[in-house]
């Protein structure tokens, strides 16, 4: 166990895990979550909840246990590498691969994939996520990058929290887009009636989605779109709150005999590489899937 760390709050804030993320460099959200449910973090001498409002005057203390070693088994997988180092990996994921071990994936996720293909990932996610800096929906494809140690995975959480890092997506979405670009600003938050479900809702948590309008057809439209945060979902949620669903998605739209997934791909990924300050990108082109539905709606090749 590490030594217990304290910190005084120097004005109000409206949670505690929010304020924390930003005070412990390089843990992520989820992490600092756990933490305080474990009752590794105490306001004011009380173990307190993630939700907590902090005062001015509040007396923070925590300490970080050490990660223990997972128990997870390999499993090898053919994965598509666009880049490896000794520091990060670069992986296209298939559409269907689950990133993490969560409740209905104990086995086949990207997790025991990259056991099977080394040792040594990064632990700051905790035993089950090995590595895993950000993450993909099961049924969305395309760019991943994945930490080989702590000191990198740290790094890109801060790529992600200063917005260094940054990713693009490729999307079909449902009606004709009048907008040949714009920006949504809309906060999302966990849906009170349906719990896997997230929402634009008021006093949700800030979430910046803009996009490119790249083409119509067949009364569809293909979009580009970049994330400026990371947001559950964040992409579908938004895109369905402008009228526009992401093709295919049975939670925020329908599904579609066009394509047997929402139609959506993370092309393209940059970043500063931790070690070197290097500006790398990579891209990938959608998948067959995508393309046929698009194709399917316009006589145009997706470039």
């Amino acid at each position: 166990m590490s030594e217990v760390e304290q910190h005084t709050v120097p004005m109000d804030a409206p949670r505690l895990d929010q304020y924390l993320v930003g005070l412990l460099t390089g843990q992520s959200r989820n992490r600092v979550q756990r933490l305080i449910a474990d009752g590794h973090v105490r306001v004011n001498d009380a173990t307190a909840r993630a939700g907590l409002r902090l005062r001015k005057g509040d007396r923070l203390s925590w300490e970080l246990p050490p990660t223990a070693p997972t128990r997870l088994q390999p499993e090898a997988m053919d994965l598509r590498v666009l880049y490896e180092d000794d520091d990060l990996v670069v992986i296209d994921k298939p559409a269907g691969l689950v990133v993490h071990p969560g409740p209905g994936h104990a086995t086949g996720t990207l997790v025991h994939g990259l056991l099977a293909r080394a040792a040594g990932w990064s632990t700051i996610g905790g035993a089950e996520r090995p590595g895993i800096v950000h993450r993909l929906d099961r049924d969305t494809s395309g760019l991943i990058v994945v930490a080989r140690n702590d000191e990198t995975h740290r790094a890109l959480t801060r790529q992600l929290q200063q917005r260094v890092m940054t990713r693009r997506y490729r999307a079909i979405v449902v009606g004709e887009v009048a907008d040949p670009a714009a920006r949504i600003e809309a906060p999302i938050g966990r849906d009170v009636k349906h719990r896997q479900r997230m929402m634009v809702v008021a006093g949700g948590r800030e979430a910046i989605t803009e996009f490119v309008r790249l083409g119509v057809a067949g009364g569809h439209s293909l979009l580009q779109v970049s994330l400026t945060t990371g947001r559950t979902h964040q992409i579908r949620v938004h895109l369905a709150y402008i009228k526009h669903p992401v093709l295919g998605d049975p939670i925020y739209g329908r599904r579609s005999p066009l394509i047997a997934r929402p139609a959506l791909h993370a092309e393209a990924l940059s970043l500063r590489h931790p070690r070197t300050g290097k500006l790398m990108t990579w891209r990938a082109a959608p998948p067959e899937d995508f393309e046929l539905a698009w194709n399917s709606l316009s006589a145009r090749t997706i470039r």
